[in-house]
């Protein structure tokens, strides 16, 4: 039997790459549900290639314009935040792969777990906002949660076999974005454009961003954390440039087991959605005769802030990853739109962590009235450096 998949942020990179995952296997998967933001254009060429059970566009502004370009299709058309939250519920669904960007992957997510649905992953900030609840949710509805991050997945894969052997170190690799080599003299200059050309992986907008920070680092760490139930303080960032070993795990006999694989995200979307199985693929292989070498290094802390603030904010505790996101959400999206200069993204995001009050025990309601907040605050001070 096919195994059915909501495709939360369908129209993104992790979302338009799951569907050629799809397509690739259309004997195993087959879509039930898509659900995009704004790009309504691209939702209707994929409902109309894959013809789900139904689809969701959040910007309601989009409802008639998706409507009326499928009424010729047997598909269920909804919209708004909301709808999203609920079609996750329908029974039919195996698999919620949630690609969405950002804070919005937060309330599906919750929602998909009470629902006993197998979760896909993709969307880190929902383990970075609230990844205690995440945890207790999960083990009460005794939901898996299978990463489809490439370094996530790395572990995950290294985890494979190993039962109750613990972890005594998680080492997560990262390319060192666009500006690994450049001075803080240099960074203060950079543009739109240097950030997002990152050297190796094609991604959306606010990932690239978020990479050339490092702020993208400090995400996964803390998903990390949530994910493996490891102590930040055993899980060590190494700068790897040629990007082909995607993680790496050391045990506590001293052994470091490491998975690598060529630059595609299709290859972590594959093994997450067909787990424990592995499916034969014509996509390129990893040859290492291509590699003379594979290095290794430490960031530097000082040339990226925001990953120590993502070390300061996971070792606080409570709300403050939350803040830490929310702050951040609203600092790249004003670089991104160039009202804020690249330095200002960290800026930004230290005073806001400041600011907001500190709530030790969160619930989802007080996460949700963090997130307002700060997002409140930072836009006050995207304004203020304009």
């Amino acid at each position: 039997m096919k195994k059915q998949l909501a495709i939360l942020g369908s129209t993104g990179s992790i979302g338009t790459q799951t569907l050629e995952v799809v397509a690739e296997y259309p004997d195993l998967f087959e879509v039930y549900t898509l659900t995009a933001n704004n790009n309504v254009d691209l939702l209707i060429e994929q409902a109309k290639h894959f013809n789900p059970d139904s689809v969701v566009i959040a910007n309601e502004t989009h409802y008639n314009k998706l409507k009326e370009a499928l009424k010729d299709f047997p598909i269920k058309i909804y919209a708004g935040e909301n709808a999203i939250s609920e079609i996750v519920e329908a029974a039919p669904i195996d698999i919620v792969v949630t690609a969405m960007v950002g804070y919005s992957g937060l309330k599906p997510t919750i929602r998909a777990i009470e629902a006993h649905k197998t979760i896909a992953l993709a969307n880190k900030e929902t383990l970075v906002v609230a990844g205690d609840l995440i945890k207790r949710l999960a083990l009460e509805y005794r939901t898996p949660i299978i990463p489809v991050d490439s370094e996530h997945s790395a572990i995950f894969q290294c985890l494979v076999g190993e039962g109750d052997n613990p972890i005594e170190k998680i080492i997560l690799t990262a390319s060192g974005g666009p500006f690994r080599k450049f001075t803080a003299e240099q960074m203060a200059h950079v543009t739109k454009s240097d950030a997002l050309k990152h050297p190796k992986w094609h991604m959306g907008h606010k990932i690239t961003i978020d990479s050339a920070t490092l702020m993208n680092k400090g995400f996964e760490m803390i998903e990390a954390k949530w994910l493996f139930d490891v102590s930040p303080q055993n899980i060590e960032i190494a700068v790897h440039p040629q990007s082909i070993v995607h993680s790496m795990v050391q045990f506590k006999d001293g052994s470091v087991k490491a998975q690598l694989g060529t630059q595609d995200m299709r290859l972590p979307i594959r093994y997450a959605l067909s787990y424990p199985a592995r499916l034969e693929s014509s996509a390129p292989k990893l040859t290492l005769e291509q590699y003379s070498e594979l290095t290794f290094e430490y960031p530097d802390f000082e040339r990226f802030p925001l990953l120590r603030y993502a070390f300061d904010a996971v070792a606080t505790g409570g709300n403050m990853p939350c803040i830490m996101n929310a702050a951040n959400e609203i600092a790249v999206a004003g670089f991104l739109n160039d009202t804020i200069a690249y330095p200002d993204i960290a800026r930004i995001v230290s005073e806001t962590m400041e600011h907001i009050e500190f709530i030790e025990s969160p619930e989802y309601e007080d996460y949700v009235h963090t997130n307002k907040l700060a997002r409140n605050y930072a836009t006050e001070l995207v304004k203020s450096y304009q």
